[in-house]
């Protein structure tokens, strides 16, 4: 082979290379709980499907525990084009629409067979809301069933009166009202300070929150009153998706439902675990009063009713369908 030919052909690899690369695309992920969460170790999973499905035409790199945006900033950042993607709790919408809260209005779906059910219900139309604002949903997983974390044993609605509760959404800021708890919003990577502090006393969150939180250290009951199951949602900017080869979005949605599929299955595992892990660590785990129950039952069908008014027509049509 002449000296000519070899060059005429290097220079053809090389360019084929370079084409490649430039064709090569790198999303950066906000994410808002820290890497051992199992949210963030499913997204993990999601980014390296995404970039083996591609074969590296995507990649998603993942900035998690607010490294990037903190967590009341995430949407927005999407939203705005400064990241393609990001991760956020979703009720944490609901002061732009009530139905972002549909999944955190106490004792409306306490299981995961209920849970999914209100996500079919509720689905559609977070899409829709979302899609005005240039949005897009590729995949929702819930927390585990939330429970109480106190410093004392609670047996009343009464028994949580004065305390200063943490609230992560409008939704919980309005139950700690209505039990007579004070409000005050903290952050997951923040809970363990504001305990050590006295910004807070008492909250509800999932067993992997807390014992990721090592909650034995600043709490000693965790009555497990199963309230809801909130969901963190996964939203990509419509721009940045059309941009995306055909291929390569088949392969974004694809690796999305995965996602959707194993992040619940974990889900579901993370609650016994991380429940077991408190008691193995002197967390008294509690089974509620009936007194407590029906105390935070009424409080729970009392904000339904509110948020059925605030909700409106898009609220109606997502009971009706849940029911």
């Amino acid at each position: 082979m002449s000296q000519k030919v070899m060059s005429a052909l290097v220079g053809t690899v090389l360019t084929i290379g370079v084409a490649s690369n430039a064709q090569a695309t790198t999303w950066d992920m906000p994410t808002p709980y820290p890497d051992k969460t199992f949210h963030t170790q499913n997204i993990s999973q999601f980014a390296a499907d995404v970039d083996a499905a591609t074969k590296g035409a995507l990649k998603i790199k993942i900035h998690s525990a607010g490294s990037l945006f903190k967590h009341p900033e995430i949407k927005n950042a999407v939203r705005g084009g400064q990241v393609p993607i990001g991760e956020f709790f979703l009720s944490r919408l609901s002061n732009e629409h009530a139905v972002f809260g549909a999944d955190s209005q106490p004792f409306l779906a306490t299981n995961y067979d209920d849970a999914a059910k209100l996500w079919a219900a509720q689905k559609e139309v977070v899409a829709k809301l979302l899609d005005k604002q240039g949005l897009m949903p590729l995949f929702s997983v819930p927390w585990p069933p939330q429970g109480l974390y106190t410093k004392k044993e609670i047996n009343t609605v009464d028994d949580l009166k004065g305390i200063k509760f943490r609230a992560y959404n409008a939704t919980l800021e309005t139950f700690a009202n209505n039990v007579g708890a004070a409000p005050t919003q903290v952050e997951v990577p923040d809970i363990p300070q504001a305990f050590a502090t006295g910004r807070v006393e008492a909250m509800i969150t999932s067993p992997s929150t807390g014992a990721n939180s090592k909650a034995w250290d600043f709490v000693t009951h965790y009555t497990d009153i199963q309230a809801w199951l909130p969901k963190n949602i996964v939203v990509v900017s419509k721009k940045a998706f059309r941009k995306l080869d055909k291929p390569v979005q088949d392969a974004l949605l694809k690796a999305a439902a995965d996602a959707e599929a194993r992040g619940w299955d974990m889900s579901k595992k993370e609650t016994a675990e991380k429940t077991k892990i408190m008691a193995d660590n002197g967390v008294i785990i509690v089974t509620p009063a009936a007194e407590l129950m029906t105390g935070l039952q009424a409080v729970g069908e009392k904000m339904l009713g509110d948020w059925k008014k605030a909700a409106g027509a898009e609220g109606e049509a997502l009971l009706s369908n849940y029911k």
